[in-house]
């Protein structure tokens, strides 16, 4: 009897030293992700912020362990990949189509990593990298048709950073919209900053740039839009600030609610262009941590809510019927979206 009241007290003992130790196995066990930020940095207050917003919700929801690493110049990207390799994440998520050939090197030469990529995919797929893309011209055909619903003057705009194809994307979709706009109720918004035909319009270079962001947004302003989409990451920002400052525009926004990630210039925000970007990271990371992971391609669209359109200001009743209207049309295939 004695000598089982020790052993009980043993493994009483040896319990409570593993909880002051902060539970033993089960946290060493937590998977490692680590994502590697494009040039916007991780307060880009946009696609990288948006997709580390993923990370942190499993943080907080799936016990992982999280953390990021910037990039400031494109060198950064092999670099950073590789750091996470050496410490053995058990996801790696790159953002943005820059990183792609870098991705696409660390994963064929590390086939028993895992990754995910945002805003890029491969063709053929790569068997340990899951491609997260986003049909970003659907959501942004209905920031066109708000856009022609909404402007003054006649003439909307849109301006990228780099003509790359998630940056087209948005400025496809809107053109498009915009049109749709015009077939429908007999108008003739103008869309100055992209031409699909030419698959060209106006580009400042980088997605950093403040004051490049906002002389692009002027000079577009100057030719008589009073709308502006800018697809841009933080360069953007610039936009609004112009906006807000000379009285003469609105913004929309892209990737997030701006309204909500750059609150000060909600008095200038039409609406904005959402890419659910954390919705996928996080979906990615669960099925690292349940096993199911699998390389291939997410697409986000209208129909699984992966992109979406933020309320617009202002909108009428019967503005807010017609945007349902359309996004019902584009999710049913009755109207062509690009």
């Amino acid at each position: 009897m004695k000598k089982l009241y020790f052993v009980m007290a043993a493994l009483i003992v040896a319990s409570l030293i593993l909880s002051a130790c902060g539970g033993g196995a089960a946290s060493s066990s937590a998977i490692k992700v680590g994502q590697v930020t494009d040039l916007g940095g991780i307060d880009d207050k946009s696609f990288n912020a948006t997709a580390y917003a993923g990370v942190e919700k499993a943080v907080a929801e799936l016990g992982v362990e999280g953390k990021y690493l910037e990039s400031t110049q494109q060198a950064d990207y092999e670099k950073n990949i590789q750091q996470f390799l050496d410490e053995e994440m058990d996801l790696i998520v790159t953002v943005g189509f820059l990183l792609g050939d870098a991705t696409k090197a660390a994963a064929e030469a590390n086939p028993e990593a895992k990754f995910a990529i945002v805003d890029f995919a491969y063709d053929p797929t790569i068997p340990n990298v899951l491609g997260l893309v986003f049909a970003t011209d659907q959501a942004s055909f209905l920031a066109g048709y708000a856009a022609a619903a909404s402007t003054k003057t006649g003439k909307v705009a849109t301006w990228g950073g780099i003509n790359i194809p998630p940056v087209a994307d948005f400025m496809i979709g809107f053109e498009a919209g915009v049109k749709y706009y015009n077939a429908q109720k007999g108008t003739e918004v103008e869309v100055l900053g992209w031409s699909t035909e030419a698959n060209d319009g106006s580009f400042i270079g980088n997605f950093e740039s403040l004051d490049d962001g906002r002389s692009v947004t002027e000079s577009l302003v100057q030719e008589g839009a009073d709308i502006v989409m800018p697809v841009a990451g933080p360069a953007g920002l610039g936009g609004a600030a112009y906006c807000q400052e000379s009285g003469s525009c609105m913004i929309v926004g892209v990737d997030t609610d701006w309204t909500v990630s750059s609150p000060e210039y909600k008095d200038v925000i039409l609406t904005s262009v959402l890419k659910n970007m954390n919705v996928a990271v996080f979906e990615a990371i669960k099925t690292v941590q349940d096993g199911t992971f699998a390389g291939g391609v997410y697409a986000g669209t209208l129909a699984n809510n992966g992109v979406g359109l933020a309320d617009v200001a202002g909108a009428s009743d019967e503005l807010k019927a017609e945007l349902e209207a359309v996004k019902q049309g584009i999710v049913d295939g009755a109207i062509p979206f690009r």
